[in-house]
């Protein structure tokens, strides 16, 4: 099969993988688009996906593949950086299904994992042991065993419990031609009993013996002796002792053969840590202390960020909260020491202190022992990868020269030299940081990726900084693996006898170099299957929305993705709910990220050719929540939900829409009309016959009823109170009276509203009916959006020019006019005043009600469900205060969305999506919280999906939970 075949070529192949592998094949343009790329540089369309819904279902797929000579490529959680997770072969992704822990033996210390399985949840199911596998990367949320074992991951832990291949005790493995076996270690008599055995692993055995002993000299010499050496396959495994052929497999990048099982040794969970954030005036000042830091301690993680990544997450708004946390200096050394308790840990923080003549009363000394505070001085660390990828300041930065290692002690010589390449060859300084006790440096470099010119460049620095970091006795990786990165760099740093080596290990396990071809052995050349490249020639199309973050371009924007994949995490956070319930590449962020560069990109070869008409990228989006989770959990800031409205703008320009946009997006229209006879309305809604033919009309899954009509608005009733204070009376405040709130719930803005005036401010609202378009925002209808918000805009018009406050209650609708006015309106001055001016009613509460008022105080256990767009746009911390302040004991949960999301939820299609969401976290929570429980959710799409799934409990708007005793007097 040629680099780039295309699926007409294997349709044989295609047939048997569906007719004989119990899982899902899978060769359409979408799934072969949403895999085309890791989180690398490079690019290449596989044949084909398998997701096998069993190991022996996989290992069948592979004897299937090797029936038509098909190239295999298994693949974990895609978040490669060296262009190992990418390639023109079939996709094995074993990360949906084949994710058991089979056994755990906490005598031995050890479990046996399927290689889909993701290390944070695997640290779950271990956690009730008090054990753990010990190392971790920063995609821990994400990355999976498997493609730990393949690229031989590493993480700040590792300082204390090494790389993967020192915790990897056996493997089960299945070759291309069809050897299954379990490898592990073996002396020298067990050895040569196995050669003597017969059959093929005797012959693998047999024919690696006589690489280690041809080749055991020029081994030892050319292997740096350097904590992390990940660069390579492991042939210093062979030597010694034992003969590991488990150790040889790790970091073989699936070149060699697939993992089926892995038996892995684990370490206790550390039960206290301290931390000790150090600061030095530059960089490698840095490095020069920690030879002396590990001198005195063996602390759990050494890591390191310098004053260009400080600078990078300050201009882009990220982990501030990190940043203030540091002391002074401009780099930083983050020590972290363990024990057995809080004073043991302390104890050898005080000691390192004592030795380097610091105390805590330095200026550039901070220390800590609360957990949670140590994990966001780490988050500062965690974020390099996203937040230097679209730097301010310089042009977008690349991966290629990222993790490069040297020893500890010549760390800080290593790093000026290296500073110094980078001006040889003319490129703007870089962050840098990393896993400084280890050596191991990451940076992503302004490599000008787009031009004949810049990928010369960028190929002459690749290899004059593979010439530099094996000057310093180092390794060309310390982390993330060769792939196509670094495979064609090896002979640099191994010399050709060690790489002639790696070749003959390939043939004695893969003689027809069918797995994952073109990586560490006979690798592409380092600037072939670029993902831009010299003839990177995307469309610019003119859009509905500005981009104003991305200099008005979408193009850009789509490409903010970086693929470290923090949107296929399992649990926790917001970001990515269709992920969490199918976990399909496609509907996670990052696979619906890497369509739309496929849509826009003009590759020849690229599955999507239909542009904007593309029906692959719409069914793709076609599950995207529009939640905004992506929008503050994505590192990159990729903004799924109007990405998503902007094609669907585009798709459906000129052309018939889906019944929900006209039922559902125009729902603000329909409610006005309604409000001359709610009544009729909600009978009609609720008469069986009617309400089943009104669902099919209007695309709404029978499973759902419509919430009925309030008989009478809240402006309707405020604005028959009396005199309402004018724009320019200092106590005033606007109240928006969203369409959510106002024609179904008002009951929640009377709340409010008494809330409000007994904090002593005066409450108006709009003479005319306002809205900020989010129902035609959210189902693409763009240009209605604008003109329904432009109306709104000349309403309040007196209010923006005195400067009123202007309250919200209704977090979407917020959200829209806080942030998505800009995506909008960005040059409309009204527009930019309403921003200004916004804010959740909590938040004028906090910033507006005198010093010393007190909400009521309802007192009482709650249960909080806080709403997507809160997490995302809003914030949450004025809303907390304001639960504390009325004396609830709040349990705010960690259920991200809640699988309605306005239109979504109610969509025919959507439902089963949408409940599996809610039954996640939120739904199991409701069902479990005592009847005196509060249940508040002030999204109304939230507290639907809660009366529908608990019929029995009612949600309540914060602002109803407070103020609504309040309402006596109105």
């Amino acid at each position: 099969m040629s680099r780039n075949a295309t699926p007409q070529s294997a349709d044989g192949l295609l047939a048997d993988l569906r007719r004989e592998v119990d899982g899902e094949v899978r060769f359409d343009p979408g799934t072969r688009g949403a895999y085309s790329t890791d989180a690398s540089n490079y690019r290449q369309v596989p044949i084909g996906v398998v997701v096998p819904r069993t190991v022996v279902a996989g290992a069948r797929a592979i004897e299937i593949c090797a029936r038509h000579r098909a190239p295999v490529l298994s693949r974990g959680g895609g978040t490669s950086l060296g262009g190992q997770g990418t390639n023109a072969a079939v996709v094995l992704d074993w990360s949906k299904y084949c994710n058991r822990v089979v056994s755990v033996s906490p005598k031995n210390r050890t479990c046996v994992v399927e290689p889909g399985i993701a290390l944070d949840d695997l640290n779950r199911h271990l956690a009730e042991h008090g054990l753990q596998f010990g190392p971790r990367p920063s995609t821990h949320g994400q990355c999976t065993i498997g493609g730990m074992i393949g690229n031989n991951s590493c993480g700040a832990s590792a300082q204390l419990h090494g790389k993967t291949a020192d915790n990897v005790s056996r493997l089960e493995i299945v070759t291309y031609g069809g050897l299954r076996a379990w490898l592990g270690r073996m002396d020298e008599a067990e050895l040569t009993e196995r050669i003597e055995f017969g059959g093929q692993l005797s012959d693998l055995c047999r024919r690696l013996r006589e690489v280690r002993d041809r080749y055991q000299d020029e081994i030892r010499r050319r292997f740096p002796d350097i904590p992390r050496r990940v660069s390579g396959y492991n042939l210093d495994s062979l030597l010694g002792d034992d003969f590991d052929l488990a150790g040889l497999l790790v970091g073989s990048e699936g070149t060699l053969a697939t993992v089926l099982h892995a038996e892995l040794d684990l370490v206790p969970v550390v039960p206290a840590k301290a931390m000790l954030a150090r600061g030095y005036d530059d960089i490698a000042a840095a490095a020069d202390a920690v030879p002396r830091i590990l001198a005195h301690c063996r602390p759990v993680q050494v890591e390191a960020i310098d004053d260009e990544l400080v600078h990078f997450m300050r201009e882009q708004g990220q982990h501030l909260g990190s940043v203030a946390m540091l002391p002074r200096g401009r780099s930083w050394l983050l020590v972290q020491f363990g024990g057995d308790s809080t004073e043991s840990a302390d104890r050898q923080l005080a000691e390192l202190l004592r030795a380097l003549g610091k105390s805590t009363s330095d200026g550039d000394v901070a220390v800590s022992d609360d957990p949670e505070q140590e994990q966001r001085m780490l988050n500062a660390r965690e974020a390099g990868l996203g937040v230097t990828a679209n730097p301010p300041d310089m042009p977008e930065s690349w991966e290629g020269w990222e993790d490069s290692a040297v020893a500890p002690e010549v760390l800080g010589d290593y790093l000026r030299d290296l500073l110094g390449l980078f001006d040889e060859y003319g490129y703007e300084r870089p962050a840098l940081y990393g896993h400084f006790g280890h050596g191991c440096v990451h940076v992503r470099i302004p490599f000008r990726l787009k031009t004949a010119r810049g990928v010369e460049t960028f190929r002459d620095f690749v290899r004059s900084a593979a010439d530099l970091v094996t000057a310093h006795g180092g390794s060309l990786s310390g982390e993330h693996g060769d792939g196509q990165a670094r495979g064609e760099l090896l002979e640099r740093m191994f010399g050709p006898r060690i790489v002639t080596a790696f070749a003959e290990v390939k043939a004695a396990f893969d003689p027809a170099d069918r797995m994952n071809p073109g990586k560490v052995v006979a690798p592409h050349r380092v600037d072939e299957d670029l993902r831009l490249g010299a003839d990177y020639r995307p469309s610019t199309p003119r859009t509905f929305l500005g981009f104003p973050d991305d200099g008005g371009s979408f193009t850009r924007a789509a490409q903010r993705c970086v693929g470290v994949g923090n949107c296929r995490r399992s649990t926790g956070g917001v970001m990515c709910p269709s992920y969490m319930v199918t976990r399909e590449e496609e509907h996670s962020t990052r696979g619906r990220a890497r369509l739309l560069f496929e849509m826009l990109h003009g590759h020849a070869d690229s599955p999507v050719q239909d542009g904007w008409r593309s029906t692959a990228v719409r069914d793709a989006l076609d599950l995207c929540l529009a939640c905004k989770g992506c929008k503050s959990d994505c590192p990159a800031g990729v903004d799924m939900a109007t990405y998503k409205a902007e094609f669907l703008a585009q798709h459906y320009r000129h052309r018939i829409r889906p019944r929900t946009h006209y039922s559902l997006g125009w729902l603000p229209v329909f409610a006005q009309l309604a409000r001359h006879a709610p009544g009729a309305v909600n009978l009609a809604m609720r008469t069986p016959v009617i309400a089943d033919l009104g669902k099919r009309l209007a695309g709404i899954a029978p499973e759902r009823t419509p919430p009925p009509f309030a008989h009478r608005g809240f402006r309707q009733e405020w604005q028959r109170r009396g005199p309402a204070p004018a724009p320019g009376d200092r106590n005033a405040v606007l109240l928006w009276p969203d369409t959510f709130t106002e024609h179904f719930e008002p009951r929640i803005a009377r709340s409010a509203a008494a809330l409000l005036e007994d904090a002593g401010l005066r409450v108006a609202v709009p003479d005319d009916p306002v809205c900020c378009g989010l129902t035609w925002f959210s189902t693409g209808q763009l240009n209605t959006t604008k003109r329904v918000l432009q109306g709104s805009l000349r309403t309040l018009r007196p209010w923006l020019e005195a400067g009123t406050p202007i309250a919200g209650l209704e977090p979407s609708c917020s959200a829209l006019l806080r942030s998505g006015s800009r995506e909008l309106l960005p040059d409309d001055e009204d527009a930019r005043r309403l921003r200004d001016q916004f804010a959740t009613f909590a938040e004028v509460l906090q910033a507006r009600a005198p010093e010393g008022w007190r909400p009521p105080q309802v007192g009482g256990q709650a249960i909080v469900q806080q709403h997507c767009h809160q997490h995302a746009v809003l914030g949450f911390d004025a809303d907390a205060q304001l639960l504390d302040r009325a004396g609830l004991d709040a349990d705010v949960l960690d259920s991200g969305c809640c699988g309605l999301a306005g239109d979504f939820g109610f969509e025919r299609g959507h439902y089963e999506v949408s409940m599996a969401c809610a039954e996640r976290v939120l739904l199991p929570a409701v069902r479990s919280a005592s009847q005196d429980t509060a249940v508040v959710a002030d999204g109304f799409s939230c507290r639907e999906q809660i009366r529908h799934g608990e019929p029995e409990r009612a949600p309540v708007h914060l602002a109803e939970l407070l103020g609504s005793r309040l309402l006596d007097d109105y």
